[in-house]
């Protein structure tokens, strides 16, 4: 389970809108110069993401705008999120590609380019119906543990 501490930036009925602020692991990593992913997260880090949290065993109610809270989600949703929002579309592009030129008339690389084009689209469109279908499923979102204290109470360390 992967744990984050937020700030509560807007509170909906059955949902609340919390800033994290992303943070990198590069430090501790021994290839922090030769990887891409350290040059992207140089740009990234420090920047403020929002999220989309469900309630879990809290009410919406119990929280207010300027709240700390806890969120979690489970690490088998990110992995299966990070196949379907990346793997399906891929695949649904190799399938247009290779279906309409194995079975549509004409020539192959400009009906692979379609093809290819088309398949790309379904598999975004995929994407899009399997996010609206599961926007409300505990199991697919980030809850919520606990809410900590306002933002304003909390204590920094110098």
């Amino acid at each position: 389970m992967l744990t984050e501490v937020g700030r509560v930036v807007a509170v909906e009925h059955d949902s609340l809108w919390v800033e994290t602020l992303r943070q990198s692991t590069c430090g501790a990593c021994a290839a922090q110069k030769a990887c891409g992913h350290g040059l992207l997260n140089r740009f990234a880090a420090g920047r403020k993401g929002l999220i989309r949290v469900l309630p879990g065993s809290c009410s919406p109610r119990d929280c207010r705008v300027d709240d700390q809270v806890r969120i979690s989600i489970p690490e088998e949703v990110i992995l299966r999120g990070s196949l379907i929002a990346y793997v399906l579309p891929l695949l649904c592009m190799l399938a247009g590609a290779a279906l309409s030129v194995r079975f549509l008339p004409g020539g192959q690389d400009v009906l692979a380019a379609l093809g290819a084009v088309s398949g790309l689209a379904v598999g975004f469109a995929l994407v899009r119906l399997h996010g609206e279908r599961h926007r409300n499923d505990e199991s697919f979102q980030p809850v919520l543990v606990e809410v900590l204290r306002p933002a304003s109470e909390a204590v920094t360390l110098a």
